[in-house]
């Protein structure tokens, strides 16, 4: 029984870090001004019928902080690309040459830094709502090993260590929070 126990702690702790590791890149994806090649990371483009991102059919660069410059491997791909940019919800206007497509990354106003922000705390608390459903997953486990026949002892020793794990995880979803508003809010 003490290996099933420690099996689940294990994965509680695995899977913790896996919801903050999500957390993390889908704070990548909210831009606070500055030009990032991850902006583009949900974008798909149509690759001769099939929907690919944009970083597997061109090289993505961000020349200076409020500049991204999309060099298409393929010419044909240009339009494409801008296209795609268009009509995507990221609110920029693409400029299309015979090299790539230029994105120039508007300064945000005050209102929009305000809803990023709202944006960045809707996402941690998707970060911890996933921990805390981890906490609840893991520790039923745990109920049903004590009903199994593990001590209760063992088990009751294993759910505080579960708590331990999801209260570790929540503060750094904070941390990461904190660091976000402040690049967000940072002129």
């Amino acid at each position: 029984m003490d290996e099933e126990i420690k099996f689940y702690l294990d994965e509680a702790e695995e899977s913790m870090g896996k919801a903050l590791d999500h957390t993390q890149v889908e704070f990548a994806r909210i831009r606070a001004g500055k030009a990032s090649p991850a902006m583009l990371d949900s974008l798909r483009v149509d690759y001769y019928g099939t929907p690919t991102p944009i970083a597997n059919v061109a090289n993505v660069a961000a020349p200076d902080a409020r500049t991204l410059f999309i060099k298409p491997w393929e010419k044909n791909m240009i339009s494409e690309i801008a296209k795609t940019i268009k009509n995507s919800d990221l609110g920029l206007n693409p400029q299309s040459d015979a090299e790539g497509v230029r994105l120039n990354i508007p300064p945000m106003t005050e209102e929009r830094r305000r809803d990023l922000v709202k944006q960045a705390k809707a996402e941690s608390e998707n970060g911890k709502v996933r921990i805390r459903g981890i906490r609840k997953d893991v520790n039923e486990s745990l109920r049903k090993l004590q009903k199994e026949g593990a001590s209760e002892d063992a088990v009751k020793d294993a759910e505080a260590k579960v708590q331990k794990f999801t209260d570790s995880y929540i503060s750094k979803v904070d941390e990461l929070l904190g660091k976000k508003e402040t690049e967000i809010m940072t002129i």
